[in-house]
């Protein structure tokens, strides 16, 4: 395969500055990621755009890679629940298609806005919570408030029952992790099977108005429903999608126009939005550093290299979000008066996130509202102390500790996007 791999840092200690060794080496660059396996890893915007819709590169590894198929990949492998779960996600064609089909009419943007309510009062839930905070104390602002944010409202989409929400989140928790051992991963996957199979049992004992009982009864024109085994892998992955992204985004956010104060006073008097703050934070800060996986079904010639029949690839998407033949030398910098803010964060083509539209309305009614209920919110350390998440698949912080007013002004309506 030519140069010696990149060996992925597992601990995600630095993801931008490994995203620019990875670029420095080529546009399609050799890495190696847990148990020694070799990967491609794209970090150009314009050969990711093409990849993405290219069907020489495949999601379903129980058809299309080797090591998988000839039983050379451990059942404790560290990323074993990126390759066995069964959801769109790991489908492609028609059979990716019956499962998008089943699930997107629920995340159109028509449909998301009915949720517009509920994030209200949850937003507004949280904001009271952090201003009980004694004064001088720091707020840790993703887990207090971004993260139940993104979580609470999945699983009241999905109907999850109070009781069963912290095993249901729990495993995409861990599963965004590369620090895992193979003890840890194995029972990772056993846990949040078993978690999601309950829920989908008492969703078909007591089903609701909300999204699992529809996945349980939706059923394609002339065609079957999902299977058990689809349902639940669907179930993993707008869960896994819909807490760790949004919440290490919209934490970016803060973090980004805390240290910017020039940005924040262009939001603060309205000569730019609150969505040029979250479309600039996707393109700079993308969720994901390297998401696993896809493979070649065929020898094929990008970048300069052959990428090999079976090889893995990875997309590279916050290297992607700073590539520089596409915003020049300021890629690494957080500007929202950017007139360009060209990305591939939510993905593009057949994979596309569907939960884009729910994550711009989180931002949109969550951002504003933090800033307005806490007009004198402040970074509590400084921005080198932060640490990694300790991970090279997603790209977040483990914390974002801030201050916030010591006598936070009373409550106020959460403003419209």
């Amino acid at each position: 395969m030519g140069k010696c791999p990149i060996v992925l840092d597992r601990t995600g200690q630095d993801v931008h500055a490994e995203g620019e060794r990875i670029r420095a080496q080529g546009p399609v660059t050799l890495v190696e990621v847990p148990g020694g396996f070799h990967a491609w890893s794209i970090t150009n915007y314009e050969i990711a755009k093409s990849v993405l819709v290219d069907p020489r590169f495949a999601k379903n590894a129980r058809e299309h890679w080797p090591a998988f198929i000839n039983g050379e990949v451990p059942p404790d492998w560290e990323l074993i629940t990126w390759v066995v779960m069964d959801n769109m996600n790991t489908h492609d064609g028609a059979d990716h298609d019956r499962l998008r089909k089943l699930v997107s009419h629920a995340f159109t943007t028509r449909q998301v806005e009915k949720a517009r309510p509920m994030i209200e009062k949850i937003v507004a839930r949280l904001l009271d919570d952090i201003a009980a905070t004694p004064a001088g104390e720091p707020v840790d602002v993703k887990s207090r408030y971004f993260y139940p944010l993104a979580a609470t409202v999945i699983c009241d989409l999905f109907g999850v029952p109070e009781s069963a929400r912290a095993g249901v989140l729990q495993g995409s928790v861990v599963n965004s992790k590369t620090t895992n051992s193979a003890e840890q991963a194995e029972a990772n996957l056993h846990q949040w099977q078993s978690a999601m199979t309950d829920l989908v049992e008492t969703k078909r004992r007591e089903p609701g108005d909300d999204l699992t009982t529809t996945l349980i009864s939706a059923r394609e024109e002339g065609d079957t429903p999902l299977t058990d085994e689809e349902t639940v892998g669907t179930l993993h992955l707008m869960f896994g999608a819909g807490t760790e992204t949004v919440s290490n985004v919209l934490a970016h956010a803060v973090l980004d126009l805390l240290t910017h104060p020039d940005q924040l006073e262009l939001v603060r008097t309205g000569r730019y939005g609150w969505d040029a703050v979250f479309q600039e934070t996707v393109r700079k800060e993308g969720a994901v550093a390297q998401l696993p996986f896809r493979y070649a079904t065929e020898d094929v010639e990008i970048g300069g290299v052959t990428v090999a029949k079976g090889d893995l690839v990875l997309i590279g998407y916050s290297a992607i979000g700073r590539d520089p033949e596409l915003h020049g030398e300021t890629a690494g910098e957080f500007d929202i008066t950017r007139a360009d803010k060209t990305n591939l964060g939510f993905g593009y083509g057949p994979h596309r996130c569907l939960g884009m539209p729910l994550a711009t309305l989180q931002a949109a009614i969550a951002l504003p509202a933090l800033f307005e209920r806490f007009p004198d919110l402040r970074m509590a350390v400084d921005v080198g102390e932060l640490e990694p998440q300790g991970t090279f698949i997603m790209n977040g912080h483990r914390e974002v500790p801030v201050l916030v007013s010591a006598a936070p002004v009373a409550a106020v309506p959460v403003p419209a996007a």
